[in-house]
């Protein structure tokens, strides 16, 4: 009889990484690489074929959930803008206008927190951290107006994992209100333009900091 074919290495890799995000969503970054290969449906000389070490194994979760974010930000880029901010527009596009259900970003978001636990996951998330600011910085736009718009993107994009939707109206004007200002820089000023003594008042205003 002829041998059937089996998996591609790709799809048998995918299958791991997805059985490695249900197991350490749910159980943290201590389950072993049995509780992984149990929900993969493979032995765990299967999975080591493919990951060597469960440190190796974790890293390519991390890598896959960065790479994944990238790929919706560049999807999100028009060819019909070519102007200053264009990056920085797709970036707010892919944080507020998500192809996935809140229920996905939610599972997404709390496998990340367990992720990020790990000294290796935490020193690669900087690196793309500074990879996205290196790219964001050459994007034409005032570099604090940047940090503005980006650190709005990123809070707001954090809503369901307290069981709230980015689908709502306000979440809507915001994405709107923050692309806008990427179109006209002018319309924002930094609060240094306002003095030391105002920047003074906002710090005492920010949470944490409120007058009785």
């Amino acid at each position: 009889m002829p041998r059937k074919a089996g998996r591609p290495p790709e799809q048998t890799r995918r299958i791991l990484l997805d059985a490695a995000a249900t197991v350490i969503r749910n159980r943290g970054i201590t389950a072993t690489l049995d509780d992984i290969a149990r929900e993969a449906g493979v032995s765990k000389g299967g999975l080591i074929y493919h990951f060597a070490s469960k440190d190796e194994l974790i890293l390519a979760l991390a890598t896959d959930l960065l790479d994944a974010f990238r790929r919706a930000v560049h999807a999100a880029l028009s060819p019909d803008d070519q102007t200053a901010g264009r990056l920085t527009r797709a970036y707010i596009h892919a944080c507020l206008d998500p192809t996935d259900d809140e229920h996905t970003i939610r599972e997404s978001l709390t496998l990340t927190a367990h992720l990020i636990t790990s000294p290796e996951v935490a020193a690669l998330a900087e690196d793309d951290a500074q990879r996205w600011q290196a790219e964001l910085d050459a994007d034409g736009l005032p570099a604090d107006l940047v940090t503005l718009v980006v650190a709005a993107a990123d809070g707001a994009s954090y809503t369901p994992i307290w069981g709230g939707s980015i689908r709502t109206a306000a979440h809507q004007r915001l994405k709107h209100q923050l692309i806008a200002l990427t179109h006209d820089p002018s319309a924002w000023k930094p609060v240094s333009q306002y003095g030391t003594a105002a920047a003074d008042r906002v710090g005492t205003q920010m949470p944490g900091h409120r007058q009785n």
